[in-house]
């Protein structure tokens, strides 16, 4: 008796998991393709994404490459994706131009595609005949544009700064620039004495303000364009025994830049609401899936951190 309940026992489990098996893939597959995850800002992307998909009942790929810079290796990973015939991609593209050519593909495949945090290039996509189903993200210029106001004002409208930019030619860093620029230019008192890239990355980030340092010991202010390059000149302004003289406004607001903000290591940094842009992914790619129309743009609002504006956060 105790043999034939086994055996029974055994084969309902055995159809159990085949069902389970058949349920999962029959789900559709969603591709979260990232810049990298080494960057606080995309991990908080990701579990946006991650909980958008619990809720909707889909399976999502997470999948990046080690550093913001490599295009190439985010372009394979794409390509590798579309080979494996997921219902739909969503990307941070890592070059706003080279991305084209992987949207392109997914185009020919009928994958939507939805471009999060960083526009494509829109001649380059024009050009190539390409579509994007929606574009999620911030306002980067308005972002780099409060950064200049609030950067004239910690200065008093004058003194030398500095500028560490992203990766050259990106679409998220260029806007920052834009926007801060357009509001430095009408502080006269205000002097931009250097501009760099530090490609998005800590360790560079503290090289090359370090140089700067040496160069221009006078300057008084420092815009990140991420808060990884803004934590990185915050320590090499340590190493140099200026903590606290230097204004250093950053861009992203994860944990560690808000309490630099709270600690008066930095003045300010540029909040963008990740999480929500990595459910407000995985919600319209699904949307897509099942043939719905979604917004050609949907914003995600953008605000300025200071020391004074969360005062419930302490």
């Amino acid at each position: 008796m105790k043999r034939l309940v086994i055996v029974v026992t055994f084969t309902l489990a055995a159809q159990y998991g085949c069902n389970r098996a058949a349920d999962q893939r029959d789900r559709p597959r969603i591709a979260l393709v990232l810049k990298t995850l080494n960057n606080p800002f995309f991990i908080e992307m990701q579990k946006g994404a991650e909980d958008a998909a619990r809720k909707s009942g889909v399976d999502l790929i997470v999948q990046a490459a080690e550093r913001e810079v490599d295009v190439e290796k985010q372009m394979q990973i794409i390509e590798n994706l579309i080979e494996s015939k997921v219902a739909a991609l969503c990307v941070t593209p890592s070059g706003s131009k080279e991305i084209v050519a992987a949207i392109v593909k997914a185009n020919r495949a009928h994958i939507p595609v939805v471009v999060v945090d960083t526009r494509v290039d829109a001649a380059a996509l024009k050009d190539a005949a390409g579509t994007v189903s929606t574009f999620i993200g911030s306002d980067n210029f308005e972002g780099g544009r409060l950064a200049g106001e609030f950067m004239a004002k910690a200065l008093g409208g004058h003194g030398e700064v500095a500028i560490l930019e992203g990766i050259p030619g990106h679409e998220t860093g260029d806007s920052r620039l834009r926007g801060f620029h357009e509001a430095i230019k009408k502080e006269p008192g205000l002097k931009v004495v250097a501009s760099q890239t530090a490609n998005w990355e800590r360790d560079q980030g503290f090289n090359v303000f370090q140089n700067i340092l040496q160069s221009h010991p006078a300057v008084r202010g420092l815009f990140a364009c991420s808060d990884l390059m803004a934590l990185g000149a915050v320590e090499a302004i340590a190493a140099a025994k200026k903590t606290g003289k230097i204004a250093v406004i950053g861009f992203d607001a994860f944990d560690e830049a808000r309490d630099a903000v709270r600690r008066g290591t930095m003045v300010a940094t540029i909040a963008q609401s990740p999480a929500t842009m990595g459910t407000l992914a995985v919600e319209n790619a699904v949307r897509l899936i099942h043939g719905e129309s979604v917004p050609e743009t949907i914003p995600v609002d953008i605000k300025l951190i200071t020391n004074e504006s969360e005062p419930g956060r302490k």
